[in-house]
């Protein structure tokens, strides 16, 4: 042991080479810092000090001459510092060493870069400082006062866009080419201090992996507040404006917001004020009555400061600070800043202060910066930061909380009544929110877009339309004016150019409250958070100054556990304190969309005509010309002379005859009268010839497809890229079509299903044709990645997904195999189409935005015909997450037993690749481990299937004798032979997931499957066989309901049957069972058997297309794909990856369904129908007793019910279809939840002692030991040791 530890000491040293382990020399040398870099940050700040109060070049040259001086400083200071093995000091010795370390764009090597960056920098600012907006050609302002004053104060829209549109042109227009150039160089130098780029610089102040994360849940759980804020300030405005000068999208035009960014609304309380006639609490013409001066707007707040025993302004804060805009012509950055000057004597601050409420509001936040600096200036230079950067903004903003209240303005002499009722309370907090809950999006979507451009995510040719994405899809403002890519309106903010990280702001909006909430505790405040005033309680001071004075010295979690007793950011304090605005504001907003598209509305240069028709080729010019020319003439009967049947026969080429002679009568019909097409007669001939040209088209097509997935070769791939846009030009002109009908009007509730399905024409609805192209082909390359992937187990052994790969991940329990197959087939697959997701998701948001949908998300929920289907989905996930928590708990110990302990993350969560499936979605492959009672027989006939040589061919005749005796549909003869049952062996390449094949005919119905002798593929032939029944049921139905009541209907229908099929009395009879055993236990190993495919499937079947949402929505960008997969993995489902995933992996894409753009919450939605159909069906097959023991094998009374509800297809609501088998109209988990009762009560038992459950977050790590045989390879290890030591002591 003692050789053992040597050896470690030894590497230790050799890996540190001679550095410094002597304490106390690296005390002399951080003193010595200490006073060195005090001198070199003094003399950096006074430069950028003189620059920012007077604008000149010579200024800007000495101050990018201190700045690359200081660079030069750090950079010397950190290789000095790295001759000391400060990792192995203690803190805080350890934390500062670290930051002398971490020195950002100084590491840059080549100097002539370095003062090109700063130059740059200097260049970005002064066109800001200097801008002057033209509002007119005549009328050119800077932006404080006078085009600040005109955004604030104006009402005259014209006024207000010329404002608006002047700044922007006057400083982000000029600045494009430079932030361009400031990217490349700033990302370059920070990647020399070994970040990946400046966003990853920036978020590295916060000192946490999950930063993004966080703060993405927080502004969604704030995201309610500002949606009625939104809806509420929209309402007012229209009614002020005008509607007409507002986007039917929902959005609000930025320049009405009162803010030249629309970052903060106060300026508008005038005009919103919620109940007129009590006292505003805007303060502005007290001022100005009072005739305060800035520097009395000071004052006021320094002894709002000294009131809590806190520090006053030094005397040299008043003779230095710039508190006036400077009235001797000079060019100053006005933009209000604190600034600590390291000698811990000299604070100032610059702002060209105005006598208003929001002036004063923001002296009450600068002032709060001075105050931080004074408290922690004792400490090491480096540690006089805020917590974080957030921590900062948000102990300025603490003061001004209170200072706001009613009752603090009242004392101080701004409000000379007080009065104390709810509606003067409403008035105050909507005032608060204009400030607060308005500025949220703002504050949170700047740094999305710096953070995308940082890493290459957002290219410069697409700056300006990423920023408007981000505005119109979180903020819900619109640009006033038409912008491209030849402006740059984040230029246009101070703080793009200032290189000012922006998500401090927003971090600092959430933390305030927190501070705020334990502050007026201490104070002893009681009653509502939103009247609290800290002033004059020393308490509260003293608590407040106990953290201000820790500086950065400690990890900003541990600054906040000290005040407010929690370690992390929590919006609830915020939400608390405005929650009877919130309340108010749902009552007001009642009956009014509080949403608006997360596109941003288009400007349209001419206005189309409500009811133009869009009709084929040469036929529309020919129909509109002559009926313009008869119009004239009032010669309508001459129609009847032009030559249809020629015109049909020879211009609309692929367009059958009859339909387009059909549509001519229509389009006659309508040119004549003006009006939409209400003739009945019409409408039934022209859907009738719909009806046969579809029928046409889609066969064409699915023989295409059916060739390409059955053979995946180029020239297959290219056919059906073709076949694909014929049929999106089809379905468009079907669309277009259609809508020459007033079929929204007609009586006839089928016919009006029919023409809004024919209406609602998703991706064809693409207007650019090379556009949708390219979305074709980018979903084929992303198939062709996936169905082509393979895996190297061996140097000279590559084996496909089927059966290959599947074989091993459901079979193998060798850790190492595991993992590799695992990542191999990740990397293979999901790693290669990253890039191609992203576009895909871009082209598919684009065109079915163009069929008026929000996103592709958006689209796909609305087949389920609810708009309540979110929430719908999350109540049964949650009604059935209690079942899977047991499953899982069981599911991990028993695993622990297999592979050991150490495998295992502390958190709770089951590595994913140990659960018998590459997805870890279902888990049947582990009943061999988790089969309680190994005596009893097993339900897993594999083995006896094999023995008795099933066939593929025989195992779908089985599937179809289940079928037929129910007195449903056998199958027809080209079933038999078209279909493909196995995996070609002639080297063809194709697609193995199973799949079930309509070919709109009427006749031909196929299954695609590699299948396996295994009772696995046995229940998917029921599934896929469940689907084409429902085919040959609906088959005499119009094409366009030729689906399933809804997506999930489809896919229940095959899984119902698998319930019987897999009983124990089903599998005896079809003598695969000798026999039944009938007992609990029996009745336990069975239960469990179908909980490992079922119940374990919940989570992942629900958390597949939540992620897909968020990613169409755009809440999930592509930065952050596989972070938020394994988020919402890690917390829905309980596992964890086996090995390290980054944003370089797209973990995604290794299922087939997210290549193949199949929706997938219809599995989820399936498997909870599939029960209420089984227990429907049971209850007509007259079966009695336990639910998990019905089979309706034989029983023709359950077919002809299921018959009755197959047949219907699409062509009634979900809920009617539903009502038919079920007797309900909603979707219900109770037959669920009684099927599984026995085993979830058994379940319990097993658990208790144990714990259930998992962190939500993923591991901070994975578990390092990852041996095949973990557990044997531990035990071989201890008993060659024993071994070792008994020889040594003979």
């Amino acid at each position: 042991m003692r050789l053992c530890m040597f050896v470690v000491v030894c590497l230790h040293a050799m890996a540190r080479g001679q550095n410094i382990t002597d304490v106390a020399q690296a005390e002399a040398f951080l003193e010595d810092y200490n006073i060195k870099v005090s001198e070199s940050l003094n003399a950096r700040v006074k430069a950028s000090w003189t620059y920012n109060t007077n604008l000149t070049d010579e200024n800007a040259d000495k101050m990018i001459e201190e700045n690359l001086r200081h660079a030069a400083f750090a950079k010397e200071a950190a290789k000095n510092a790295s001759l000391y093995a400060w990792q192995d000091f203690e803190d805080p010795m350890r934390r500062e060493f670290f930051k002398i370390t971490d020195i950002g764009t100084a590491a840059m090597a080549d100097q002539t870069k370095l003062e090109r960056l700063n130059t740059v920098l200097s260049e970005l600012q002064k066109l800001y400082s200097t801008g002057k907006g033209c509002v007119t050609s005549d009328r050119c302002l800077p932006l404080d006062p006078d085009l600040t004053n005109i955004l604030a104060n104006s009402r005259d829209i014209k006024e207000l866009e010329g404002a608006w549109k002047g700044w922007r042109d006057a400083t982000g227009k000029k600045m494009r080419t430079l932030f361009t150039e400031y990217v490349n160089l700033h990302n370059e130098a920070i990647q020399e201090s070994g970040y990946s780029d400046t966003g990853e610089y920036w978020r590295s102040m916060y000192e946490s992996q999950d930063f993004r994360t966080d703060v993405a849940a927080l502004f969604e759980q704030l995201q309610p507040l500002y949606q009625q804020m939104h809806a509420y300030t929209r309402t007012k405005l229209i009614e002020k404006y005008g509607k007409d000068n507002f986007p039917s999208t929902g959005h609000i035009p930025a320049h009405l917001l009162g803010n030249m960014w629309a970052q903060q609304w106060n300026n508008l309380y005038s005009d919103l004020v919620p109940i007129k006639g009590k006292p505003s609490v805007d303060i502005t013409e007290e001022l100005k009555r009072q005739n305060f001066t800035a520097v009395k707007m000071f004052e006021v707040s320094d002894a709002f400061f000294t009131s809590m025993g806190m520090k006053e302004m030094p005397q040299s804060f008043w003779e230095n600070s710039m508190l006036e805009k400077p009235t001797d012509g000079r060019d100053v950055v006005c933009h209000a800043s604190a600034w600590d000057f390291y000698d811990t004597e000299d604070f100032r601050i610059k702002q060209c202060t105005e006598p208003t409420h929001s002036q004063m509001v923001t002296v009450h936040h600068e002032m709060g910066h001075v105050e931080y600096y004074l408290q922690y200036k004792h400490q090491p230079v480096l540690f006089r930061r805020g917590a974080n950067p957030g921590f900062h903004e948000g102990i300025a903003d603490v003061a001004s909380l209170s200072f706001q209240t009613p009752k603090h303005l009242h004392a101080i002499g701004f409000l000379p009544t007080l009065e104390e009722d709810d509606e003067t309370d409403i008035n105050f907090l909507f005032n608060m929110a204009l400030q607060k809950i308005a500025f949220l999006p703002f504050g949170y979507l700047i740094d999305q877009w710096r953070w995308d451009v940082f890493s290459g995510a957002t290219k410069p040719e697409e700056y300006n339309a990423k920023w408007w994405d981000l505005r119109c899809s979180l903020q819900g403002v619109s640009p006033p004016v038409k912008r491209t890519e030849e402006d740059f309106d984040p230029g246009a903010k101070y703080h793009i150019p200032g290189n000012v990280a922006y998500i401090r702001y927003f971090v600092s909006f959430v933390i305030q409250f927190q501070f705020h909430k334990v502050l007026c505790e201490e104070a002893g405040h009681t009653g509502p958070l939103h009247k609290c005033d800290i002033y004059n309680s020393t308490e509260a001071g003293d608590l407040f100054s106990g953290m201000l004075g820790l500086g950065s010295s400690k990890p900003w979690p541990e600054a906040m556990q000290n005040i407010t007793g929690q370690n992390k950011m929590d919006a609830q304090p915020l939400i608390d304190y405005f929650q009877p605005l919130l309340d108010w504001l749902k009552i007001q907003n009642a009956g009014v969309n509080v949403e608006w598209s997360v596109t941003c509305p288009e400007f349209v240069d001419a206005k189309a005509s409500a009811t133009s028709i869009h009709l084929s080729g040469f036929v529309c010019l020919f129909l509109l010309v002559v009926a313009g020319w008869l119009n004239r003439r009032g010669e309508w009967f001459l129609l009847l002379s032009i030559p249809a049947q020629s015109t049909c026969d020879r211009t609309l080429g692929d367009m059958r005859t009859h339909l387009c002679l059909a549509l001519f009568s229509a389009v006659t019909v309508l040119l004549t009268s003006g009006q939409l097409i209400t003739d009945l007669d019409q409408a039934r001939q022209f859907l009738d010839e719909q009806d046969a040209e579809s029928a046409r088209v889609y066969y064409k097509s699915s023989v295409t497809a059916w060739d390409y997935y059955t053979n995946i070769t180029d020239e297959n791939l290219d056919a059906l890229v073709e076949s694909d846009l014929m049929v999106a030009e089809f379905t468009k002109e079907s669309g277009r079509n259609a809508s020459m009908f007033d079929w929204k009007n007609f009586q006839d509730e089928t016919m009006r299903r029919r023409f809004s399905i024919l209406a609602d024409i998703g991706t064809a609805a693409m207007p650019d044709k090379t556009k949708l192209k390219r979305l074709n082909n980018v979903l084929y390359e992303m198939e062709e990645i996936y169905n082509t992937g393979k895996v190297c187990v061996k140097d000279d052994e590559c084996l496909d997904f089927e059966p290959g790969l599947r074989r091993i991940m459901s079979s193998s329990r060798n850790y190492e195999e595991l993992t590799k197959v695992w990542k191999g087939w990740r990397d293979q697959t999901g790693k290669k189409m990253k890039n191609l997701f992203a576009e895909f998701v871009s082209l598919s948001n684009e065109a079915i935005r163009a069929n008026g949908y929000a996103d592709t998300g958006a689209w796909w929920r609305s087949s389920y015909e609810t708009e309540t289907f979110r929430q719908d989905m999350e109540q049964l996930f949650l009604q059935l997450e209690p079942l899977y928590i047991q499953l899982h708990a069981y599911t991990r110990r028993k695993l622990m037993e297999v592979y050991g302990e150490s495998v295992f993350p502390s958190g709770g969560h089951i590595p994913a690749h140990l659960l018998g499936n590459m997805w870890a979605q279902s888990w049947g492959n582990l009943l061999n481990i988790l089969q309680p009672y190994k005596d009893k027989q097993s339900v897993d006939v594999t083995p006896q299937m094999k023995a008795q040589g099933y066939t593929p061919r025989r195992m779908f005749e089985t599937s179809e004798e289940f079928f037929t005796s129910l007195g449903l549909e056998p199958m027809s003869q080209l079933f038999w032979k078209n279909s493909m049952i196995e995996k070609p062996k002639d080297g063809r390449s194709v697609d193995c997931q199973a799949s079930a094949w309509d070919f709109s005919n009427g006749s031909d119905f196929r299954i695609q499957q590699c299948t396996d002798i295994t009772m696995q593929d046995l229940i998917t032939i029921h599934h896929e066989m469940g689907h084409i029944q429902y085919y040959q049921q609906y088959m005499h139905q119009p094409v366009v309901f030729r689906e399933g009541a809804n997506p999930g209907f489809h896919e229940a229908i095959g899984d119902v049957l698998a319930l019987s099929v897999s009983t124990p009395k089903h599998l005896q009879k079809l003598g695969l069972l000798t026999e039944v055993e009938e007992d609990a236990e029996s009745d336990i190993n069975y239960m469990l058997s179908i909980a490992l495919e079922q119940i374990a499937f919940l989570p992942f079947g629900y958390l597949m297309d939540q992620w897909r949402w968020s990613v169409f929505s755009g809440e999930t960008p592509q930065r952050l794909y596989n972070t938020k997969w394994w988020a919402l993995r890690c917390r829905y489902q309980g596992i964890s990856p086996p090995v390290e995933r980054s944003e370089d992996d797209f973990d995604p894409g290794a299922k087939y369904h997210i290549p193949a753009n199949v929706p997938y919450i219809r599995y989820f939605v399936s498997f909870v129908l599939q029960f209420q159909f089984h227990q429907a069906l049971c209850q007509a097959a007259n079966q009695t007793g336990p639910l998990h023991k019905c089979d309706i094998y034989q029983s023709k009374e359950a077919g002809n019910l299921l018959s009755r509800v197959l047949e219907l297809g699409q062509s009634r609501p979900w809920p009617e279809a539903m009502e038919i088998l079920t007797g309900q109209r909603k979707m219900d988990a109770r037959p669920l939840i009684e099927y599984f009762q026995p085993l979830i009560d058994w379940l319990k038992d097993q658990n208790k002692g144990y714990k259930t459950g998992w962190d939500h977050k993923c591991p901070d790590s994975i578990p390092k030991t990852a041996s095949a045989t973990t557990t044997r390879v531990t035990y071989g290890l201890l008993l060659v040791t024993i071994v070792t030591a008994v020889l040594s002591y003979m």
